[in-house]
């Protein structure tokens, strides 16, 4: 089934999106003050147990069945040379993925999650979006629906990464374009790009824009024009799993970037998503203030792949064991006074 069948259809989504159950949320909160601890002091890992219960719609919410999605993309952009590895890379790093031998596959075994790796159209790059944009809104569509198509009703926690030679570009440039400055106050080494590479690669974000930014309507506009299928797809997989009440947990600069042309007019479409880390990347810390989301880590990551998300997705069951294995003060019998 198709998650959105039009356009109207996922504007349609983006302006109904789904709050917190209130109720869960207060009776978790509820439970943590009655927990065997000092109110608040376990911090961030009571938050995260009552952001799970709000958005899982349960007290004592769980984490039995976690996915990591990483979804793949190619870049027409690529061939401008904004990146220290060329555009095959992108297959090569998805049959490593599949084989097992990635550092996700590692990182989404230790943290209990099924790890799906979505490939859309790897033979098809976008078009360079300094000729025109990267993709027709018929492309850009089709990409979000992949993405919807990766969230199943019953999870109880999505992570989600992207593999992509030249999206980190593409993130600069769709950051730009949706929250303003030049390409030079978003763009990032990426792949390790350094001086005259990295000045390239400024560049042609600058030329991007150029053509891009007077000339966008939408937000959904803005991600066709500079975004990638990956990062269209992550939009969908976000949307998808708001109205089917996952909370998601996202990983760095790219995957964040992929919610910047809609937080302006959609302010609560991140409100069920965790930011599982903050990268290296220079415009990560910038988006995710954008965005109103606090890092769950910071450990000078800048893989991708959701590496950074399935570490952290490791503080969500932490977080959860707690709240749900702790005695209460009544049952172990400990005075509150």
């Amino acid at each position: 089934m198709t998650a959105f069948p039009s356009i109207a259809a996922f504007e349609m989504a983006l302006a109904n999106l789904p709050p917190p159950d209130a109720a869960s949320r207060a009776a978790a909160g509820h439970r943590q003050d009655m927990l065997t601890k000092p109110p608040g002091s376990l911090g961030r890992l009571e938050e995260i147990a009552i952001f799970m219960a709000g958005w899982q719609g349960r007290t004592r919410p769980r984490l039995d069945k976690g996915r990591a999605v990483v979804l793949a993309g190619n870049h027409g952009v690529a061939t401008r040379g904004v990146s220290a590895f060329p555009a095959s890379v992108t297959a090569q790093m998805v049959a490593n993925f599949d084989a097992g031998g990635a550092a996700i596959n590692a990182l989404a075994a230790a943290a209990g999650l099924d790890l799906r790796i979505v490939a859309i159209d790897l033979d098809r790059p976008t078009m360079d979006f300094t000729q025109g944009p990267a993709m027709d809104a018929a492309d850009c569509l089709a990409a979000l629906n992949i993405g919807a198509a990766a969230v199943d009703a019953d999870l109880d926690l999505l992570v989600l990464g992207e593999m992509g030679i030249a999206n980190s570009t593409a993130a600069a440039a769709l950051c730009a374009a949706s929250f303003g400055g030049s390409a030079a106050e978003w763009a990032g080494p990426g792949t390790g790009v350094q001086g005259t590479a990295l000045a390239n690669k400024i560049a042609v974000i600058d030329a991007a824009l150029a053509v891009h930014r007077p000339a966008a309507t939408s937000p959904f506009d803005i991600l066709c024009r500079l975004g990638g299928r990956e990062i269209a797809a992550i939009v969908g997989a976000i949307v998808a799993a708001r109205h089917a009440g996952v909370p998601v947990l996202l990983d760095g600069f790219i995957c964040c970037s992929a919610l910047a042309p809609f937080i302006g007019a959609h302010p609560d479409i991140a409100d069920h998503c965790l930011a599982g880390h903050c990268s290296t990347e220079p415009g990560h810390a910038r988006l995710l203030e954008r965005l109103r989301l606090e890092p769950l880590l910071s450990l000078n990551l800048r893989l991708g792949e959701g590496s950074g998300a399935a570490v952290a997705a490791g503080i969500v069951r932490a977080a959860l064991a707690a709240h749900d294995g702790m005695a209460t003060f009544a049952e172990a019998g400990v005075a509150t006074a």
